[in-house]
């Protein structure tokens, strides 16, 4: 929506000056009007540029937000912290960003406010607990706090990352090996074989066919794969095609269990944090839904928030979703009862914490005999393959 500037007296006769967001001047109008507020101006102001071309990793936003707490914390104010910062940053697109939310600033705007015009670099829950440490007047604390969240909540993606990653790219180094040897080593073995003459074993036959195949439509091998890649990439772009691959995964063994707990840890420790700052429940539901990583789990909160706006206990619909373990509907709902929901999902978080941690390490320990078991049967099989007509020779000539 558009921010309007305006100058207002009010009914005590002081002048007052801010912005608001509107979706008119109008609206706006009749707002003050409606207060008994004498307008003395409106102004439509320029929207600030959100800056496209440009990337802020999580460290760079997290030394940001250590070094603005350190900042504030010895008694320099929020425009000055922020002036100190710009000029050291060293990301030319952060530091532009880290610009333009000064100048909002300056222009009248509130911290979190000039910070929401800048959702690509900092994400929601950033922007909600700023707003949350306006209200309490606790800005340094809460910045901390929510520079320790975005660390872990990094440290979980790139241990749950490595564990998928790491058997994807060994299947792919296989796959490029098989392939090599398929086309470029078969065909010389099999021009020794057709001087040798002779019927030759199933298994060779197998091979050289399997071979004779990938040579000749390698092309249109390689062009079929890009573009089943693409329509993936595009049908999981999509709200339906999203909702159905992250069901799927969950579905897939070991890895979905492993996606699953990742996903209430990040859920929980998310709640928590929101919650220790001063969020609103529902407010907190809205966002923890949005980065739980899975839209399985995203369509349950976002469900359950609805029944919980009518006065239901947050554990009842949760619990009726089927998606959440009972371990963690019943210390939630213990929580509730206790008063002491936060500390309940802090307990969460750091429980399935655990349990991917322990998954990643036994995944990677799993993964690795299997890989090298795989990757010798399959090039051994090859080369068993290629030896059994020389072999069934030397015997004969034995």
């Amino acid at each position: 929506m558009p921010v309007y500037k305006y100058s207002i007296k009010n009914r005590d006769g002081r002048t007052i000056k801010g912005k608001l967001e509107a979706e008119s001047e109008q609206k706006i109008i009749e707002y003050f009007q409606k207060e008994q507020n004498i307008i003395l101006s409106i102004e439509k102001v320029k929207q600030a540029k959100t800056y496209s071309g440009g990337s802020v990793k999580i460290n760079e936003l997290v030394i940001f937000s250590r070094q603005l707490t350190t900042l504030i914390e010895s008694g320099i104010s929020v425009v000055e912290s922020l002036s100190a910062l710009q000029d050291q940053i060293e990301n030319a697109y952060f530091k532009k960003v880290v610009g333009n939310i000064l100048r909002d600033i300056k222009e009248g705007d509130s911290f979190s406010h000039a910070l929401s015009k800048q959702k690509k670099v900092f994400p929601e829950i950033y922007i909600n607990m700023t707003e949350a440490a306006e209200v309490s007047g606790n800005l340094p604390d809460i910045l901390n706090r929510v520079s320790t969240y975005l660390e872990k909540s990094e440290s979980m993606k790139r241990k749950v990352k490595t564990a998928m990653y790491y058997p994807v790219t060994i299947v792919f180094i296989a796959g490029g090996i098989t392939t090599f040897l398929m086309i470029k080593v078969v065909p010389l073995f099999q021009d020794i074989f057709k001087a040798l003459g002779g019927t030759l074993p199933l298994p060779t036959r197998i091979l050289i066919a399997v071979s004779d195949f990938l040579r000749t439509n390698i092309l249109m091998g390689i062009v079929g794969l890009i573009v089943i890649v693409i329509a993936f990439i595009q049908f999981r772009a999509t709200k339906k095609g999203r909702y159905l691959c992250d069901k799927l995964m969950l579905k897939i063994p070991i890895i979905g269990d492993l996606l699953l707990k990742a996903s209430i840890a990040r859920f929980a420790r998310t709640f928590a944090t929101l919650l220790k700052s001063g969020v609103q429940v529902i407010k907190c539901l809205d966002i923890v839904g949005k980065t739980s990583g899975n839209k399985i789990i995203e369509e349950a909160i976002a469900l359950s928030k609805e029944q919980i706006q009518q006065g239901q206990p947050i554990s009842l619909p949760l619990e009726r979703s089927k998606v959440f373990p009972s371990m963690v509907i019943k210390m939630i709902g213990v929580g509730e009862r206790s008063g002491q929901l936060e500390g309940m999902l802090n307990k969460i978080a750091e429980f399935y914490e655990d349990q991917t941690d322990t998954m990643v390490s036994g995944l990677s320990s799993l993964l690795e005999p299997l890989i090298i078991a795989f990757l010798g049967l399959v090039v051994g099989g090859i080369v068993v393959s290629l030896f059994l007509p020389i072999l069934t020779i030397t015997q004969y000539i034995g």
